[in-house]
């Protein structure tokens, strides 16, 4: 029995008024993801782009059951769920792995594995759906995953540094120039040491990869080896192929003695340098996001003093400010990651006001002391 409406005693019973709403609510999810999935694919060419357009013919197939179920009775078209609408002006607008994050969540939120009047093959569509397009994502969250990752903590930690900072200094006591200044310093000192801390840390990384890879020199001391010993093989074995495939791979260069063949065995990993390049991105990449997201968000806490207010007026507005952008960090993290943008945004807020919290008692406390 695949439909609540379908009796075993007799012909189908005529669906009554909330069942029609909710298959045409569903029919309208359906035309709605699937005009999301064909928005993202004018965008992408090749492989994606074929990906894409499956997609969007399978939630048609899903679209035609709800289709039959309505029979007569579809009535007027309904606009889609409100989050499957903004994701579609999103892919029509911007595309890319923000909007692939936001429609693997959608996928998620599938209402047919509980629903009767779903057909089981529909709601493992779904499922799979949701592996797909998270897939999809994966390739753009790699090429954002150097210069995203600098960014977002660099945003994150000038908040939470220059919030606690002029919290801590503000409860002392001391006079709102002297909170301000404390500020703007905090923000120029902590930007520019993340900025040299990201660039030095990617820079690092990129060179012990470029360690990793094979040497073009010692091609040329392949004519030289001892074709009995043969230590080319040692190479290969020290790169991961087993004693046989080694000797194999390298009896078979010294007779070829091709450059392509030279140093990389054919079933070992090969690091491409466009692949590298996408995955840590550039030293002056992170270095410029770092530096810029840090005093982004480092400049939020001073804005209060900036515009005049003092005293715990200045305090309540800082706290406000930051608590706004900590929620919105969090919340971004969440989307691009396929997880809950609330509780992310939360825990942002938590470890933010929770650090800033510490400093503030502890300048109430000198304040008191040195008063």
């Amino acid at each position: 029995m695949t439909s609540a409406t379908t009796s075993s005693h007799g012909p189908a019973a005529p669906p009554d008024a909330r069942t029609l709403r909710r298959w045409r609510r569903y029919l309208a999810d359906e035309r709605a993801e699937a005009a999301v999935y064909r928005d993202l694919a004018r965008r992408r060419v090749g492989e994606e782009r074929a990906i894409l357009l499956a997609l969007a013919d399978a939630e048609g197939r899903h679209e035609q059951h709800w289709l039959d179920l309505l029979g007569d009775q579809v009535g007027a078209p309904l606009r889609g769920d409100w989050r499957t609408r903004f994701l579609g002006v999103l892919a029509r607008r911007l595309g890319g792995v923000f909007v692939l994050a936001l429609a693997q969540r959608a996928e998620t939120r599938s209402e047919y594995a509980e629903d009767a009047d779903a057909t089981p093959q529909m709601a493992a569509d779904e499922q799979i759906h949701a592996e797909v397009v998270k897939a999809l994502a994966a390739r753009g969250r790699m090429r954002l995953s150097g210069s995203f990752r600098a960014a977002v903590f660099g945003a994150n930690d000038g908040l939470v540094s220059n919030l606690a900072l002029v919290l801590g200094v503000g409860a002392s006591g001391v006079a709102a120039n002297v909170v301000l200044l404390t500020g703007l310093s905090g923000l120029l000192a902590g930007a520019l040491s993340m900025g040299a801390g990201e660039f030095v840390s990617v820079r690092s990384q990129r060179e012990l990869l470029e360690a990793s890879n094979p040497s073009p020199e010692a091609a040329h001391a392949l004519p030289h080896l001892d074709v009995d010993a043969n230590e080319l093989a040692l190479v290969y074995r020290a790169r991961g192929m087993t004693a046989a495939d080694a000797q194999s791979h390298a009896d078979d260069v010294l007779r070829t003695l091709t450059a392509a063949t030279v140093l990389a065995p054919s079933n070992a990993e090969v690091v491409d340098p466009e692949d590298e390049f996408e995955t840590h991105g550039t030293a002056w990449g992170a270095a410029w996001s770092s530096f810029c997201f840090f005093a982004s968000g480092a400049i939020i806490p001073v804005l209060p003093y900036l515009f005049g207010l003092t005293g715990f007026a200045a305090v309540m507005v800082a706290a406000a400010l930051v608590g706004i952008a900590l929620l919105g960090t969090g919340a971004v993290v969440g989307l691009l990651s396929g997880t809950s943008p609330v509780t992310r945004g939360l825990r942002q807020l938590a470890i933010g006001f929770g650090a800033a919290a510490v400093t503030y008692v502890l300048g109430l406390a000198f304040g008191g002391v040195v008063g």
